[in-house]
């Protein structure tokens, strides 16, 4: 997609709530600093924005998002238990962003438990389907079923997806996570599907493991991973996981991509108790902004982006409070800046 230098790319930005407003625009200052130029349609949606609506995704959100296809968003507050549906949701069903990818890495200089192991990982995630198809019912008082949505189409796209991405970045190893040893039927497809695709790529290792054994073997030895690929539930669970061990949410980026459009987000909370006090950490955005360049095919922009935020974390003079910094989120993206 990369385009002309004099004509600039049109995106949509969700600041969202909470924290969101601040690290969003700590992102946006960071993508100006590389000189790709973007022009910004911004779309605000917070909880009380979705509370005056009556809809957990306003049209006007949408009709951004189908006119720019490329999106930058912050955290939205989703209530627990009751209220309304999930925006994130909400938001890969009607723009079928059907694959959720969260890169894992570790960033230099961080202190963690895990800071001397080599963690590099891929986590691919169906995004539409599952249990997140929200399909729920009350039988009689106090019985509620919820079904499980697997479908062929849905998990042959995110399998040949993950193998696509794989083939292109020099991935070697894909490994489907699943619980088909209980659910024969609906993980058992998820993984015929995964098998078939697997084959016509040789060149790959494939392999296969029950989700309490790989979330086992993710705390233990998560080095041997480089590709993980499953359905919507385990997916979710698994990339928060492994987020924590390199540091937490704070610092890990993602992206939802369907066929017409993307969204590149920080999948964090709102974290309404620092909002506005200025020491929330825009890594998560940030990065999610280098995928988003990447996307773009302003792969170089990417490149240096992402090697300012490294370079910045590595001399550890401006990271934030969670990072086991003092400097403010201006501090960090300053500093993130003047290493571009």
């Amino acid at each position: 997609m990369c385009q002309n230098a004099f004509v600039p790319y049109k995106a949509t930005l969700i600041p969202g709530d909470g924290i969101g407003p601040e690290v969003a625009d700590a992102a946006v200052h960071a993508l100006k600093a590389t000189g790709v130029e973007i022009e910004w349609e911004r779309a605000e949606l917070s909880a009380d924005i979705i509370m005056a609506s009556g809809e957990s995704l306003p049209l006007h959100v949408v009709d951004s998002m189908r006119r720019t296809k490329v999106g930058l968003k912050g955290p939205v507050t989703t209530p627990v238990a009751g209220g309304y549906q999930s925006v994130n949701v909400a938001l890969r069903k009607t723009l079928d962003l059907y694959a959720n990818v969260r890169p894992v890495r570790m960033l230099p200089g961080l202190k963690t438990r895990y800071q001397d192991t080599p963690i590099d990982m891929v986590i691919f995630r169906e995004n539409t389907e599952d249990l997140y198809a929200g399909l729920e019912h009350e039988v009689v008082p106090d019985v509620v079923t919820s079904l499980k949505i697997i479908t062929r189409r849905a998990s042959a796209r995110i399998a040949r997806y993950a193998f696509d991405y794989s083939r292109a970045n020099g991935r070697k190893r894909v490994t489907a996570v699943h619980k088909a040893n209980i659910m024969k039927l609906g993980d058992g497809l998820f993984l015929k599907c995964c098998r078939e695709v697997a084959r016509e790529y040789p060149e790959i290792q494939y392999k296969e493991l029950i989700v309490d054994n790989a979330s086992m073997q993710l705390v233990m030895h998560p080095e041997q991973f480089d590709v993980l690929l499953m359905p919507n539930l385990y997916g979710d669970i698994v990339s928060d996981l492994a987020a924590g061990l390199v540091g937490g949410l704070g610092i890990v980026p993602g992206a939802n991509i369907g066929e017409e459009a993307a969204v590149f987000e920080a999948v964090h909370g709102s974290a309404p108790d620092i909002a506005g006090r200025g020491i929330a950490n825009p890594t998560a955005l940030m990065l999610s902004a280098v995928m988003m360049l990447i996307h773009l095919g302003e792969t170089d922009a990417a490149a240096r982006l992402r090697a300012a935020i490294e370079k910045t974390y590595a001399e550890g003079k401006a990271l934030t409070r969670d990072a086991g910094g003092t400097a403010s989120t201006e501090e960090f993206t300053a500093a993130v800046v003047a290493n571009l």
